[in-house]
């Protein structure tokens, strides 16, 4: 029963996270928000099945898949930083302006 109740909570968590990505394609903070719940709920799945089938290969996924989504989050937010002083918005739609 247990494992049902977390493959139901990571299964929410991860649709309610899409739905935030294809609702909000104007506004980059909260796609990037959406993106670290898509992630949390990939890790929250693999922990849950670990548990479930007694075997630790899981959560060693999962601890690589938060310090990736660390280091995704932590240089967005920095591009992001970047493009606010430039541009003075952060709209998905100027994005194409970037040219490096």
């Amino acid at each position: 029963m247990f494992i049902l109740n977390g493959i139901t909570i990571s299964s929410i968590l991860f649709f309610i996270s899409l739905l935030g990505m294809f609702l909000n394609q104007k506004n980059i903070l909260i796609m990037l928000m959406s993106l670290e719940m898509i992630f949390l709920a990939v890790s929250f799945n693999l922990i849950y099945s670990s548990i479930y089938l007694d075997d630790i290969n899981g959560q060693i996924f999962a601890l690589f898949i938060l310090t990736v989504a660390a280091a995704e989050s932590s240089i967005g937010l920095a591009i992001l930083v970047i493009y606010y002083r430039i541009r003075n918005t952060i709209t998905v739609e100027l994005m194409h302006l970037m040219k490096g």
